[in-house]
């Protein structure tokens, strides 16, 4: 198995910083998950990091009932779709991250992008959830985490990409270049791989000001503050036919890219979108698997 901790990768040409521990702490609260639909097909859900040692009091505490006598604030939403499973953040009014399985069925069909229409997602509660006026007049793109055309097999299942919950405000010429010649990839990657999970999501990265310091800083869009990622990853795990699982890993600062410059360019170590994001991948592939190999800047594909 490779080493996974390869210390070296290749940024792209706008600078693009992980801050090494300084990764965004998401809610370490999850409710129970639907056991139907995609979400009991997937072998793989990120989780986040802190869930793991966060002590929780005994079930049968009595401060287990009296602390929630009047309810939890908020929890970890997930939400299991025809097409994906994502995971909700209200604060941003987007995903955390948002999962889907791709194939050579998934990816062809008869489905009609041109009969779909970007809406709210009722779902989510009004004071959290991002609308269409938002995204007017705001010079952002609505930026599709999991791609419409990788579900082409079904109209509901591409419809079901259409909800803002799974969109991001993006830069015009990153969503129509650089981004979907990486959506085109992992599509083209269903043609030499039984499966290929991709797990897409934004990221708030930190920037050196001038006064020396660390700051993370992104723009706010709409009535409802939509929360501009400064990056976007997306992370990939390859069901090679001969049993062997492939990690990739890619990041995307939000800005205009040249559509020209290799994908390989922006691939990452996992690590540092685990630090970036707050979640973790590679402890539950490895439940699954210690098949595993990663793919790394500087390493041939």
């Amino acid at each position: 198995m490779q080493r996974l901790w390869s210390r070296r990768w290749l940024a792209p040409a706008a600078s693009l910083v992980i801050g090494l521990g300084a990764g965004l702490s998401a809610s370490a609260s999850w409710k129970e998950a639907p056991t139907e639909g995609l979400l009991a097909r997937l072998p793989v859900v990120p989780v986040v990091a802190a869930a793991t040692s966060l002590p929780l009091p005994a079930a049968d505490s009595p401060r287990t009932g009296e602390l929630a006598k009047y309810g939890l604030p908020g929890l970890s939403q997930l939400r299991s779709r025809e097409s994906y499973v994502l995971c909700y953040d209200p604060r941003s009014r987007s995903a955390l991250w948002v999962l889907e399985q791709l194939n050579a069925g998934t990816v062809s069909g008869p489905s009609d992008r041109g009969a779909c229409d970007f809406r709210e997602d009722d779902s989510v509660h009004e004071y959290h959830r991002a609308s269409n006026a938002d995204y007017r007049g705001s010079g952002f793109d609505r930026g599709h985490l999991a791609a419409a055309a990788n579900h082409r097999w079904s109209q509901k299942a591409m419809g079901d990409t259409f909800y803002l919950s799974n969109i991001a405000p993006q830069n015009p010429h990153l969503n129509q270049n650089a981004w979907n010649n990486l959506e085109k990839y992992c599509r083209s990657l269903t043609k030499y791989n039984k499966n290929v999970y991709v797990c897409t999501g934004p990221l708030f990265l930190p920037r050196m000001e001038t006064d020396g310091k660390m700051y993370v800083k992104y723009q706010v869009i709409g009535k409802n503050h939509v929360a501009v990622p400064t990056h976007f990853f997306k992370v990939l795990i390859l069901e090679k036919p001969s049993g062997e699982i492939e990690l990739r890993s890619y990041v995307m600062p939000n800005t205009p890219v040249d559509e020209k410059v290799p994908l390989e360019r922006f691939l990452v170590p996992i690590e540092s979108i685990e630090r970036a994001s707050g979640l973790l991948f590679v402890p539950n592939i490895l439940k699954r698997t210690s098949n595993l190999k990663a793919i790394t800047a500087g390493r041939k594909t």
